[in-house]
């Protein structure tokens, strides 16, 4: 079986390759070669699972070496894969629902003249995914991080006759880039410290090693992780990245890239766990994420922009559940595994009901869809009771765990992280009823679009409606499915570990004001967009309303600090080199060249002077000699 390992990769990769140098010749058909090696890739999954399943908890490992990628003295590099319970987990995420993403973008990008190339950057997006999640070492997991980067970068910019498109590209290329700095220098003291990349060895020698160390390492994989999972502070680029095809929302947003830093911080947890100071930092960026989010979520009309902000806290949550370490490893991929159901069926929800309203995101220009657009809205209703935890749902299973592990920390840090997972639930519960009563509810509110044209709100194709059948199941059952016998929990726990901390309160507690807060965020809701009705324009509001509308002043911080920060610092730099450094070269040039000038006088060609010259000479030398004798 270890032999099948390569080709999870090798298919979508495969994919890709022909797809994008096949040329025009395969427009007609490159839709369904990508489809079909995307869920290729799936069966060799499920195929890789089922014997993973027939073995002992402690021998499910498996190891596929390829070849030595730099194989010298001192520095040794394998193309190496290794797939555990982890591992295998996010493979069946990601191909799983990837593959339905592609069969949804078959209808979706139906009319795009460029749409084999879409699905060719699709099949790039997973094969750089699955390199990550399977790779052995972390500099083989490093080029699975940046084929990740590279792929989002077309796939956001895939439209990029659109000006906001190809910005939105760009930056997150450039904010990614940061993140990636992190990993590049983690890499690099692992490689000083340990002597080498791959992870049994360095996991293995955290116990051996200095806290100081593994927390400069620790953090820098923060860094990295915040980065790719859009957390504070390099969460500005998420919301612009909406400007790309709905499809791409949906496959960064659900089961790839996002998800990247929460793998490599569950993969890293020995690193983390030896490091308490390192594993707080992660704690709070999850906290302040969640919260930073769920605020954006709350003010934003755009349908998709207002799922990345859900996007944001959700993830929030999960690295905050990761920084408890032990405790809260397991819980952190449980709700990352049942928020790619939902948020998936979300985001091809909205791009479902987009394709009916001639592309129009704004919700305040939706309304009464229910009637016109059953299926969208039966699914997408499923998801939105996932999202906010409503009972026997997924995500009331996978996010009331991470609030009950919250508590679970003990002591003060424990009760303030479960008031902020609480409060990030109400937050969560008013900001999803407010798109569902925006969008499904309520009276119609389109108009006649700029050139004239009315929406016809009709219901997608099979193509599209499909996909998200599929997904609004793993929106119901996958949570319950997963905590029946506590079964998820034994499926990770050989690889992550699992602590069950030391909750002040009972989990029948913690359940209980979830669900207080949790009507209260519908109430609240309710009473703002259910009972009146909604206007055309958005109100003026509050200053922290007009601060959510922007992202939070993230974009204007980072102009004022970086930005200008960047500039002032460059002429700075600048000034300094044209005073001090080339002060110096150029006075240095000068003073050389008038001594040169004034000794060139003394070389004038008359015999008079140089004999001069050497009498003048001889009579120090002279004079030296009887000095030194004398003394």
């Amino acid at each position: 079986m270890e032999n099948l390992i390569a080709l999870l990769v090798a298919a979508p990769l495969l994919g890709a390759a022909v797809l994008l140098c096949g040329g025009r010749r395969l427009d007609r058909a490159g839709h369904w070669i990508g489809t079909v090696l995307a869920a290729a890739s799936f069966v060799v999954g499920v195929v890789l699972f089922t014997d993973m399943l027939g073995k002992g908890a402690e021998d499910r490992a498996l190891h596929q070496k390829l070849f030595s990628w730099i194989p010298v003295e001192g520095f040794q590099a394998d193309v190496a894969f290794q797939l555990d319970q982890l591992s295998m987990t996010f493979v069946l995420l990601i191909t799983g629902v990837g593959t339905l993403i592609h069969i949804y973008s078959i209808g979706y990008m139906e009319h795009d003249e460029r749409r084999r190339r879409f699905f060719g950057y699709l099949n790039l997006f997973l094969a750089a995914m699955l390199i990550l999640v399977i790779a052995d070492n972390y500099l083989l997991l490093y080029v699975g991080w940046e084929g990740v980067g590279l792929a989002s970068y077309l796939l956001i910019g895939f439209w990029q006759h659109k000006p906001s498109a190809a910005t939105a590209a760009k930056k997150a290329f450039l904010v990614n880039r940061v993140g990636d700095m992190g990993l590049s220098i983690a890499i690099m003291l692992m490689f000083t410290t340990f002597g080498t990349f791959a992870f049994g060895p360095v996991l293995e020698a955290t116990g051996e090693t200095s806290e100081g160390k593994l927390t400069a390492i620790g953090l820098m994989l923060l860094l990295a992780a915040c980065g790719k999972s859009a957390q504070v502070p390099l969460q500005s680029w998420l919301g612009d990245a909406m400007e790309g095809p709905t499809p791409v929302s949906a496959l960064i947003h659900a089961a790839t890239m996002v998800t990247a830093g929460v793998y490599l911080i569950v993969r890293s947890g020995a690193i983390f766990n030896a490091a308490p100071d390192a594993q707080l930092v992660v704690v709070v960026v999850g906290a302040v994420t969640l919260l930073f989010g769920a605020i954006v979520g709350c003010a934003k009309d755009d349908i998709k922009k207002a799922l990345a902000g859900s996007t944001m806290s959700q993830i929030g949550y999960m690295i905050l559940a990761a920084g408890l370490g032990p405790i809260g490893y397991v819980f952190a991929i449980m709700h990352l595994v049942t928020h790619g159901f939902f948020k998936a069926g979300l985001f091809l929800g909205a791009g479902s009901v987009m394709h009916g309203m001639n592309d129009e995101v704004d919700m305040r220009k939706y309304g009464g869809l229910r009637k016109f657009m059953p299926v969208t809205f039966v699914t997408f209703g499923l998801g939105y009771l996932a999202i906010i935890g409503f009972p026997g749902l997924s995500g009331f299973f996978s996010k009331d765990k991470i609030i009950e592990a919250a508590f679970a920390k003990g002591g003060t840090e424990g009760w303030i992280l479960g008031a902020v997972t609480l409060l990030g639930a109400a937050i969560t519960a008013f900001y999803m009823t407010r798109v569902m009563l925006m969008t499904f509810f309520g009276e119609k509110r389109w108009q006649p679009d700029a050139g004239g044209h009315e929406p016809h709100p009709h219901e997608s194709p099979k193509s599209m409606t499909i996909p998200m059948i599929v997904l609004a199941f793993g929106s119901v059952f996958a949570g319950g499915f997963f905590s029946i016998g506590d079964r998820f929990l034994h499926w990770l726990e050989p690889v992550t570990g699992h602590d069950h901390g030391h909750a002040p309160v009972s989990a029948t507690t913690v359940t209980a004001a979830t669900m207080v807060v949790l009507v209260i965020g519908v109430a609240i809701a309710w009473a703002m967009y259910g009972r009146r009705p909604v206007p055309a324009v958005a109100p003026r509001g509050s200053l922290l309303t007009r601060a959510a509308r922007r992202d939070l002043l993230q974009d204007d911080f980072n102009h004022v600090v970086l930005v200008r920060g960047g500039e002032h610092l460059t002429r700075s730099l600048v000034y300094v080199d044209h005073t001090l450094v080339d002060g110096v070269v150029n006075g240095t040039a000068a003073s050389m060249g008038g001594l040169s000038g004034r000794l060139r006088k003394l070389q004038n060609g008359y015999a008079r002077s140089y004999a001069v010259s050497m009498f003048g000479g001889a009579a120090v030398l002279i004079a030296a000699t009887l000095l030194m004798r004398a003394v």
